[in-house]
């Protein structure tokens, strides 16, 4: 035999260790590794670690197989690492009902298990009886499966195999919003088995997404069927919110070495190098000890002072875990592959030899890693008062497996026998270096030529999807249902992918279907989506902010695409709108916002675009791969037809059939605004719970007239429903009370015998009589006009902010689904009939008809008998644009024009109601209709007559929806929005946005009817719980929804703009923004939540913007009401946006030079007090204040010191809990002042003045005590204060503070001058703060020097 090089016997060396200590415990049935000789359990984690050496060492031996037995002993170690991934791929797929649950449910019962039996591969234990999700475990074994498979190593066999694999993607791709029992399969630490958000299983699964994105796992063998697919925005999401979560870890840990593994070897998922660096120093430098590294802090596991009995603490037991967690060898390992690929040698070196020396030898001198060691019982007095000081002993396993498999790549990397780009073939650990500029190619595509011919104008020269064909451009729902066949495997029962949501990644792409080229317009332009989506301004502002993301998250190959094709909808008046034109022009300079852009045409772009192949469309299960699935065929053809057809909107009015005998004007006025909650007017924002209706209504800028005869008389008009009878009402003309009946009670019916008939038939019967009862009233204005009249008026005005009342009126009284067919209609035939002498008899044949329909299930037309009986009977039939049915509608209203027969005489049917009868309902069959007109071509006539429809309120109300989304008036989109129960589409995505980056949610006016939201919640959970926090106020609910969507926004594109804030609070922003605005526009309360109201969508994201940032801003006026907020750079603008006091009531009389830096604090105080904003570190240093005194009280709550026992200071759960407690003060600036009061506080025991601080400290009594301080000043200096509370005391002053109104509106008793006085500076907040520190505290030395250490 040839003597073999010394590389050759080195290796040798290493496979006869790998052999012994790790080969030697290999299941021979399933593959897979026990725990250890007793537990036969295999967990997935562990199983995947111990592997890496033997996968490792067989690539060594590839590279210098010199001799046949180095190729077999390689192709041997291969085989190996070939047998576990399976053996865990078999376990994982006996599982796959559990894997098809979970994508609907993400429950932790539903989860593939962590750990299976090594025997056989079934489970061990069951659902409930272990933290079995563990996103992690499952990441990793994809990440390593990809890594491997890209190394050459064949693991899948056949394609179920594939489509399991496919599903165990879905089953990671939303890591980023479920939490898990994480690495240490503890959950939160206390150990009580509660799930949280993980950064260790976050950050795996996205590397583990990336990883598998467009894998062959046949190798260089493999076909498209053999392909994985991933939505690149899965991955990013878990990016951006591992991103915004290091390196903590989770909500109870605030730091964990496991964090190693993922901005090191084996998932390098982090991308931003600083981040890399400022975790790695954070574990190093608090976890960090002589033995290894600690798990977390305060971890309890294995110490001596844990209690083995039981499996979880109590929580005030675990400050006696600090100083003595045990030390885990393994984190030095992972430090060794994290600087080898750094390529830092001297780093390599030193953990290397550090761990050598903790490194324990067995009897035949292999160097073994134990897995950790702890501090002796003995020793444990020693150890909490100098930590490190002692020796510790080995605890656990040793040889640790996990450890041991880890030690030995490092050594292979360390001797050269291995390159770093082995163990990562896929290249992840490049992801940190710098990319280049990413060019964003912008297409535009007119919907049809008259479109483009109009862009022509402007010398913008664009296609219209006719002329882009060969390729075919669709909206992104299409992509996202194609998706959803993705990973379908009939045979295992998976039923492919479940989310609905592509983003823009995804739809930057091109996409290939056989021989067929698609372009999917983003997700964001989709019109059939909410409101917010009419408004054109701002969907190019969300269009520049997808420009920009797309720079900084593109990593594809080619360049991303955007393709946005301009509609009819998006005109304005027939032209378009300037502000588009603008974006237009700075698309094709070039640059927008600092990012590089192309316009151009598709085909300039095929060779540059990022083109994925949709071959998971064929019907491989079928055995015709090459054949589109039928379903997809089928889709694909019904909806390339009518993907981009026009609908236009209904009309509400009905043609020229305006009743002439009705002419008055409005008696509902003001409906809409009774319903409004939003408080500015009031000092303290939010104080009042649920007032009485009367304080609570915002009138409109003109006030109704009936508020206007008698101010006085504050009578609820709408108090009084219909059936409570007669009700009396201020009027405007003329001030008789009137009392009238709303029902006209009929000579033939006893009252009682109409409410026993049922509601329906009820409504119907009582429609003829009162239309011929009520004709020759006066023209007297009725603040309860009948519902007749209403209706009739409803068809008469143009103005629709009426119409929009006079809905909400009618369903405030009778309901969404109250039928309006047919009332409010004279034709000429009724006006010949003797008022009285056929009442009976015409409604009797009304009533027999209706009855007779209703028991034929509203099935044809009412019987022969009934239509002869009646031949003047209102026929509630409906007038439709013709245009309005269209392919395009959504599919509930798709009604076909066959369906619209010609009108006949007797319409009674009751149809089931068709959300196409927007258009109120019209009648008359003589007078409309020509002769030639009554054909079924209803494409000609000018009205359609829909035979038989029932017009219910709800239909009125999404006519006017639509009209009022077109003529953009936004108050009464969100009134109607809300009241017809819309929803943002993506307000859980939005709430799940803010939820993962550590924010919580509150909803509703503080502080009676605030909710937080602290976990994602389905869609109809979180609209019920906005709808319930706002009772009645339809439209501030519909504007917090629309608020956390631009809060979700600016999470994504702009995080810095909410650091150190934990709680956005939804309720008091919407105040504050009401609240600002009559700050900017010196008017009174209501006028500025109307304006607020008003607001367009992307004003209102503007506004948010600016409050946000603290920025100054103004407000201009615009054409059409509508205002425009603008940056102000100086901080003099115009006499407009000064910052006057806070409230402008009495204020202006007593200081009467208003200079422009009056109210800057209060207002900053306000804002920062809104927004919840604290100063930096704030938690963490209120930890330390409550660590020295009893405990602190703060509006009632009591901060215990037992909280510092429980939690760590720079923990999430701590900060919450002090958070909560500073969210009982309902006044902002009041809540800041304690802020302040608490950071003296801090001051005090961070420059040790004192030991302790005694018992439980009161923090308001320190800001009262300051307060009085600066009274006493003021009255010293003679300061502005001495006009309100520092007057001298007499009666009056004393009864205004019983009353409990400081004269200058101060909230909570502290003079408005002190929340206007800066921080700093002899009369500032923090000198006064120090003094009342200094006097209420015992414990403060009372003379001597003390004053430096605070300044």
């Amino acid at each position: 035999m040839r003597s073999r090089s010394n590389s050759g016997v080195r290796l040798d060396y290493y496979q006869r260790i790998v052999h012994r200590l790790i080969l030697a415990h290999q299941e021979p049935v399933t593959g897979l590794f026990p725990a250890s000789n007793v537990n036969s359990h295999a967990w997935i984690r562990d199983n995947v670690y111990c592997i890496l050496a033997v996968w490792g060492l067989s690539m060594a031996y590839k590279k210098i197989a010199d001799q046949d037995e180095d190729r077999a002993k390689c192709y041997e170690l291969e085989q190996s690492c070939v047998k576990l991934m399976r053996g865990l791929l078999m376990a994982m797929m006996n599982q796959k009902d559990k894997v098809e649950k979970f994508k609907m449910t993400q429950s932790p019962y539903d989860s593939l298990h962590a750990k299976y039996s090594s025997k056989n591969g079934l489970p061990v234990v069951a659902d409930n009886e272990w933290g079995h999700l563990q996103i992690d475990a499952v990441s990793l074994y994809l990440l390593i499966l990809a890594q491997m498979t890209a190394s050459g190593l064949q693991i899948v066999f056949s394609l179920d195999e594939v489509s399991f694999i496919q599903n165990l993607v879905f089953y990671i791709e939303s890591a980023y919003s479920i939490p898990d029992y994480g690495i240490w399969e503890r959950g939160d630490k206390t150990n009580h088995g509660e799930p949280e958000l993980n950064a260790s299983s976050i950050g795996m699964a996205k590397a583990a997404l990336e990883a598998m994105n467009e894998l062959d796992l046949f190798g260089a063998r493999g076909g498209p069927a053999s392909v994985i697919h991933v939505l690149a925005d899965e991955a990013h999401k878990c990016q951006a919110v591992l991103q915004s979560m290091l390196p903590r870890e989770s909500n109870s840990k605030e730091l964990d070495s496991g964090l190693l593994c993922v901005i090191g070897f084996p998932a390098f998922a982090v991308d931003d190098a600083q981040l890399i660096h400022n975790t790695k120093d954070a574990i190093l430098s608090r976890l960090q000890g002589k033995y290894g590294c600690k798990r977390f802090l305060r971890d309890g596991y294995r110490t001596p002072k844990e209690d083995p009995s039981r499996l979880y603490y109590e929580r005030w037991e675990l400050r006696m875990f600090e100083n003595i967690e045990c030390e885990w060898p393994l984190f030095y390992c992972y430090l060794i592959l994290f600087h080898a690929f750094q390529s830092d040698k001297r780093a390599v070196e030193e953990y290397a030899s550090r761990l050598e020396k903790i490194m324990v030898r067995s009897e035949d001198g292999i160097l073994l890693v134990p897995e950790s060691y702890a501090v002796p019982q003995d020793l444990v007095g020693f150890e909490y008062q100098k930590p490190g000081s002692q020796v510790r002993e080995v605890v656990g396993r040793c040889p640790f497996l996990w450890g041991q498999s880890l030690f030995i790549l490092g050594r292979l990397l360390q001797e050269g026998f291995l390159a770093v780009g082995e163990l990562d073939p896929l290249n992840r650990r490049l992801g940190a270096q710098k990319k280049p500029d990413v060019v964003v190619q912008v297409v535009i595509i007119a919907e049809d030529n008259e479109i483009r011919d109009k862009l022509a104008e402007h010398d913008l020269h664009v296609q219209t999807i006719a002329e882009v064909a060969p390729i075919e451009v669709q909206p992104a729902r299409v992509l996202s249902h194609l998706y959803t066949y993705l990973g379908r495997n009939r045979k295992l029962g998976l039923s492919g992918r479940k989310s609905r949501d592509v983003g823009i990644l995804s739809t930057s792409k091109l996409y290939s279907l056989k021989d067929r080229i698609f372009a999917f317009t983003p997700q964001f332009a989709d019109l059939s989506r909410f409101y917010i989506a009419s408004d054109n301004e701002l969907m190019i502002d969300i269009l520049k902010g997808e420009i920009n993301f797309l720079k900084s998250a593109w990593d594809l190959l080619g360049r991303p695409l955007v393709t946005l094709v301009l509609k009819r909808i998006h005109l304005d008046q027939d032209k378009i709108p300037l502000a588009m034109i603008q974006t237009m022009r700075k698309l094709k300079s070039g640059y927008i916002n600092g990012t590089r852009v192309m316009l151009g045409s598709l085909k300039d772009f095929l060779n540059t675009s990022a083109i994925t192949d949709l071959s998971f469309l064929g019907s491989t299960e079928d055995g015709y791969p090459d054949r589109l699935h039928p379903d997809v065929q089928t889709y694909l053809d019904e909806h390339l037809l009518r993907s981009f057809s026009n609908r236009s909107t209904m009309n509400l009015r009905g043609g020229q059939l305006r009743p002439r005998t009705l002419r008055r004007r409005m008696s509902c006025k003001g409906a809409i605004k009774k319903t409004r909650s939003i408080n500015v007017d009031s000092d303290n924002l939010g104080m009042e719970g649920p007032s009485p209706l009367t304080e609570r209504r915002l009138s409109s800028i003109v006030p109704p007239p009936w508020l206007q005869a008698n101010k006085q008389s504050h009578v609820s008009v709408f108090a009084t429903t219909p059936e409570e009878g007669p009700t009396s009402s201020p009027l405007s003309l003329g001030n008789e009370l009137i009392r009238e009946n709303i029902y006209p009670v009929d000579p033939h019916h006893s009252r009682s015998a109409i409410d026993r008939r049922s509601e329906f038939v009820r409504q119907q019967e009582i429609t003829v009589p009162k239309i011929l009862i009520q004709r020759h009233r006066a023209e007297t204005n009725f603040a309860d006009t009948e519902v007749e009249e209403l209706i009739a008026m409803l068809r008469e005005t143009e103005n629709l902010e009426e119409q929009g009342d006079i809905l909400q009126y009618l369903v405030d009284t009778q309901g969404l689904d109250f039928n309006t067919a047919g009332l409010g209609f004279k034709n000429k035939s009724e006006e010949n009939a003797t008022p009285n002498a056929n009442n009976a008899e015409l409604e009797q044949a009304f009533v027999d008809d209706v009855v007779l329909e209703l028991a034929g299930g509203g099935g044809g037309a009412g019987g022969g008998d009934g239509s002869k009986k009646s031949p003047t009977i209102v026929l509630p039939t409906v007038i439709i644009d013709a245009a309005t049915i269209s392919a395009g509608t959504d599919p509930d209203n798709a009604a076909h024009p066959s369906s619209a027969t010609a009108n006949s005489n007797n319409s009674h049917c009751i149809g089931n109601t068709s959300n196409i009868s927007s258009s109120s309902s019209n009648i008359s069959n003589h007078n409309n209709m020509s002769p030639h007109e009554n054909n079924h071509d209803s494409s000609q006539s000018e009205g359609m007559l829909e035979e038989g429809r029932v017009v219910t309120v709800r239909d009125l109300l999404k006519g006017l929806y639509e009209k009022a989304c077109q003529q953009k008036l936004w108050g009464l989109v969100r009134h109607t929005a809300g009241m017809l129960g819309k929803r943002v589409e993506d307000l859980a995505k939005a709430v799940t946005d803010l939820l993962v980056r550590q924010k919580q949610v509150t909803v509703g006016m503080p502080p009676n009817n605030e909710h937080t939201i602290t976990a994602p919640l389905p869609e109809v959970e979180l609209r019920q719980l906005i709808h319930d926090a706002y009772g009645d106020d339809e439209s501030t609910a519909m504007l917090t929804q629309e608020l956390m969507v631009y809060l979700a926004m600016f999470i994504r594109t702009e995080p810095q703009l909410f650091h150190e804030m934990l709680r956005l609070r939804v309720g008091l922003i919407i105040q504050v923004m009401a609240k600002e605005l009559s700050r900017t526009l010196n008017c009174d309360g209501e006028a500025a939540s109307e304006h607020l109201l008003n607001l367009s969508p992307f004003e209102m994201k503007n506004l948010l913007y600016h409050i946000l940032s603290g920025k100054e801003f103004a407000v201009s006026s615009v054409a059409r009401g509508n205002l425009s907020i603008v940056s102000c750079k100086s901080s003099r603008v115009s006499k407009k946006s000064q910052i006057g006091l806070g409230d402008p009531e009495g204020e202006d009389a007593l200081i009467a030079t208003i200079d422009d830096r009056q109210g800057q604090w209060l207002r900053r105080r306000r804002l920062d007090g809104a927004l919840n904003r604290v100063p930096r570190d704030f938690y963490s240093r209120v930890w330390t204040v409550l660590e020295k005194c009893q405990g602190l009280a703060i509006e009632g709550r009591v901060l215990q010191q037992s909280l510092t026992q429980e939690m760590t200071p720079g923990e999430l759960k701590f900060a919450l809990e002090v958070e909560t407690a500073l969210n009982q003060i309902p006044q902002p600036e009041y809540r800041q002042l304690v802020v302040e009061a608490l950071m003296v506080l801090t001051l005090v025991t961070e420059h040790n003045m004192v030991p302790s601080l005694g018992g439980v400290i009161y923090v308001e009594h320190l800001v009262h005590k300051a307060n009085q301080l600066f009274l006493e000043d003021q009255r010293k200096v003679q300061g502005d204060a001495t006009l309100c509370c520092a007057k001298i005391k007499d009666g009056k002053e004393q009864q205004q503070a019983a009353s409990g109104m400081l004269l200058c509106g101060g909230a909570a008793y502290i003079c408005q001058h002190l929340y206007d006085s800066a921080p700093s500076g002899s009369y500032g907040t923090m000198t006064y703060m120090s003094r009342a520190v200094a006097l209420v505290l015992d414990c403060v030395p009372k003379h001597g020097e003390m004053e430096c250490a605070i300044s």
